[in-house]
Order: structure tokens, then C-alpha cells, then sequence
């Protein structure tokens, strides 16, 4: 295998935009460096505990936070698996397939919901679901969503047609107000529709399996919006729509934005839906900015395992990276968020034409997506910033949330064996852009002179 080879199999190991699956080699337990985090105990015992009796079982119905690219679908695909070998039938979906990051609204996800259970269980009795589409047949043929007539609706031209509306909710604007429109006033049918599929479906389950679950994930990208009324889209969707949310007669998953769970409705979600799991960054540093060796070795444990699967005859401590100090600043530079570790060796490993990765390739990968966070922060947010670089607290105030969801703050655990101490502090790849130092010498003068007055 000649030198490019060798590098193309590394550069793909490290591809941000494939979860890994159960049971991959490359896969690293940070349970201890991420606050103890355990999905598997969490979520998972809480459905797997849930009574079941002849006539239902007691849905539960549980959010899951945390930073994008912190490394929750691949959690999340774990716990999939810890459930079906518990006897659970699991449906899964990424919902950045079928909604609009930039305009979501509850109806888009309970479609998405639709479309997914029916396929994951189209050998089960559709009729309920596509008696609904039948209802609203005429509608859908004005709206172009299906060309067939209404006596070819069939489990087959259900699935199609789901998906073809979650399609045009996704990339279609013009057509997204109209589908809404019509759905919106018959949510309260699909959902009681839903759930008589739902209720005949886990009567038909696989043999063994005795729990319906579903996952949705990648709710967590939704963008924040601020409606007229003043209260975000977040609201809207998982406060004031959580009884429809909830309604699902099976147990449900849904992920969430960060920046909720650190707002003033914090009380209200723990109301609606139980203690929310929230999986925080795998802290590298210390509070006082010392290196975490526990772990800042699992973050080089992340790499050494992904260039271990792709080339297992090459020497991870020796022949990746020209020097040491290079593969410790990308740990460093990557703040303990999986996402950006993996985007980081990436983008150094496409700055090379060979082994090892050298100095320049490295500063190069790091300076470039510097510039991205130097791109994403807002004049009046220097000072924030520089503000939680030294407090380490985060403050319930939009602007905070706002960084939050940016990833411009990262979420930090400590724990011990009686309290979990939660923590912010800046990405560290914006430590180094020359407006966040200007506004952190604006915080040590100002200090300095409240010393000497």
C-alpha cells in the first residue's frame, strides 16, 4: 500500500458525518471524563422498567441533550441496541432527513414520526393512518403531493406519500405554510389515528419483542427563533406542544437544543418530561486551565482507534504526526467535542501528501476553523466571552444560550459521589482570535483598577 493510500484510509476514518455504529472497533467508552454519563442507565432503564400489562404498557416519553457533534447518536444508536437485545422493537430516525433545521414546527416532526413508524411496521395493519390520508386526498392531489387516485391508497402509497410530504416540508418553503395548513387543524386525528396503528402494532410485534420505542433524533439542531409573541420556537415545539409530544401511546426519544435546558423553562421541561439527560463535553481541562489527563487520553484514545481500524500496521505514536506536541495541541485546540476532533485531523490530514502529518498541516487545520468561530460570534459577544473564560458560569440570559447552541461555550461535568458540578468555558479555538483578547484585557484592567482604588 503506497503512502496516498495509507493517508486516503486515515482521512476517511476520520468522516464527521458517519455516527458509529454498535459494537464498532473504534467506538470509546467516556462515560468517566463526560460526568458519568450513561445513556444506557438513564433512558434505557426507565423504559425498560415502565409496567406493561395485557391492555398497555406506561409510555414514557424523554428528551436527550447536548451539544451538536458532542457524540449523541452514536449514544443513541447504542442505546438502540442495548433495547432490541432487551426486547424492545426500536424505530429510529435522524430527522434532519425530514425537517428544516432553520423552520421547524411540532407538526413536521409528528409527520416525520408517521412516516417512519409505517415504515418500519408497514406488515402491520395501516387502515387507521391511511384512512386519514384518505380524508385528506383532494388536498394532497391540489398540493401536488400525489398523483394517484384514492383507490390506490395502499400501505405502499402511504409510505411514499409521508415521505413525500416531509420532503417538501424540508426543501420546499413555498410548499411548507401550505402542508402545514392542512395538517395542522387534523393533528388531533393523526395522533388518535397514530395510535390506533400503534395500539395494533405492539399486539403484532416480532416474536419476543414486548416494547414499542422510537427515537427521533437530531431534534437538537433546531435553530432558535424568536416568534412574535416574544418566546422562541423551542418553546413552542417541546413546552407548549408536549402533551402532543407525549402523545404517542408507545415510549419515545426525543433529542433536544441545549440552550432550552439552560433556560428559564428548565422547571417546565423537568415538569413535562423527567429529568433530561444532557451529554456534556469530554473535558480535557481543568477549571484553572490544567491539563485533565483522564481526559485528554481518551481524546488521544479517539484517534490512536480510528487510525488503528483504517491502517493497523501503522504506529499511532510515531508515524500520524511529525511531532507530539502537534497531535496534543489538536486534542487541545478541539476543546473534548467529538465532532470537532474528528473535523480537525481531517482537515490536517488533507493538507498532507504523506506521513506524518506535519506542523504546518496541523496549524493549518486549526486556523481554519478558527476563522469559522471568528465568522460566528457577534460584536457584543466578545464580552461574554471574555467574561466565562474567567467566571466559568454560565447566566440564564439569551445571549449565554445563544453561544451555548453556537458551541462558541462548551458544557462541562464534574462529578463526585454527591453532586454533579456543571461548568462553561470558551471553545478553546477562540482563545486565540485577537477580539476575544482584546476584550479579556478589558476585564484585567478593569480589575486592576478596582484593586488599587
Amino acid at each position: 500500500m503506497d503512502d496516498f493510500q495509507i493517508i486516503q484510509k486515515i482521512y476517511n476514518a476520520f468522516d464527521p458525518s458517519r455516527p458509529l455504529e454498535p459494537g464498532d472497533s473504534a467506538y470509546v467508552n467516556c462515560q468517566e471524563v463526560r460526568g458519568d454519563s450513561n445513556i444506557e442507565k438513564e433512558l434505557g432503564k426507565k423504559i425498560l422498567f415502565a409496567k406493561v400489562t395485557e391492555e398497555n404498557d406506561d409510555s414514557t416519553c424523554q428528551l436527550y441533550g447536548g451539544h451538536r457533534g458532542a457524540g449523541k447518536t452514536t449514544e443513541l444508536l447504542r442505546l438502540k441496541k442495548y433495547l432490541e437485545n432487551k426486547d424492545c422493537f426500536v424505530v429510529y430516525f435522524s430527522a434532519d432527513r425530514d425537517i428544516d433545521p432553520e423552520d421547524t414546527q411540532y407538526t413536521d416532526i409528528l409527520l416525520a414520526c408517521t412516516r417512519y413508524l409505517l415504515e418500519e411496521l408497514k406488515d402491520n395493519n395501516p387502515d387507521p393512518i391511511l384512512n386519514w390520508l384518505r380524508d385528506r386526498w383532494n388536498s394532497l392531489k391540489e398540493l401536488s403531493l400525489t398523483k394517484l387516485d384514492l383507490d390506490s391508497v395502499n400501505v405502499k402509497t402511504g409510505i411514499t406519500t409521508f415521505a413525500q410530504i416531509t420532503a417538501n416540508l424540508k426543501a420546499v418553503p413555498s410548499q411548507r405554510a401550505k402542508i402545514r395548513k392542512l395538517v395542522y387543524p387534523h393533528t388531533t386525528t393523526l395522533l388518535k389515528a397514530i395510535n390506533e396503528f400503534i395500539h395494533e402494532a405492539k399486539n403484532q410485534l416480532p416474536l419476543g419483542k414486548k416494547k414499542l420505542v422510537i427515537i427521533a433524533d437530531s431534534l437538537d439542531r433546531i435553530a432558535i427563533n424568536i416568534q412574535e409573541d416574544g418566546r422562541s420556537n423551542h418553546d413552542h415545539i417541546f413546552i407548549d406542544r408536549s402533551q402532543q409530544l407525549k402523545g404517542l401511546n408507545c415510549h419515545v426519544i426525543y433529542t433536544v437544543p441545549i440552550s432550552l435546558l439552560y433556560s428559564n423553562r428548565a422547571n417546565d421541561i423537568y415538569d413535562n418530561y423527567g429529568n433530561t439527560q444532557i451529554l456534556p463535553m469530554i473535558k480535557v481541562v481543568q477549571q484553572d486551565g490544567v491539563i485533565y489527563e483522564e481526559g485528554f487520553n481518551k481524546i488521544k484514545e479517539v484517534i490512536a482507534k480510528r487510525v488503528e481500524k483504517a491502517t493497523p500496521n501503522i504506529n499511532f505514536e510515531t508515524q500520524i504526526f511529525e511531532k507530539n506536541e502537534d497531535l496534543k495541541r489538536l486534542c487541545l485546540m478541539s476543546g473534548g467535542h467529538i465532532r470537532q476532533l474528528i473535523q480537525l485531523i481531517q482537515e490536517a490530514i488533507s493538507e498532507s501528501d504523506s506521513l506524518p502529518i506535519n506542523s504546518k498541516a496541523v496549524k493549518r487545520s486549526i486556523a481554519k476553523l478558527r476563522d469559522v468561530y471568528a465568522r460566528t460570534v457577534n460584536e457584543k459577544q466578545w464580552d461574554i466571552l471574555a467574561e466565562v473564560a474567567v467566571s466559568k458560569e454560565f447566566k440564564n440570559q439569551a445571549e449565554y444560550r445563544d453561544l451555548l447552541f453556537s458551541r462558541c461555550l462548551l458544557e462541562y461535568v464534574d462529578f463526585n459521589d454527591e453532586e454533579f458540578k456543571r461548568w462553561c468555558d470558551v471553545h478553546p479555538l477562540i482563545k486565540d482570535i485577537p477580539k476575544f483578547k482584546i476584550a479579556s484585557q478589558k476585564i484585567t484592567n478593569s480589575e486592576d483598577e478596582s484593586k488599587t482604588s
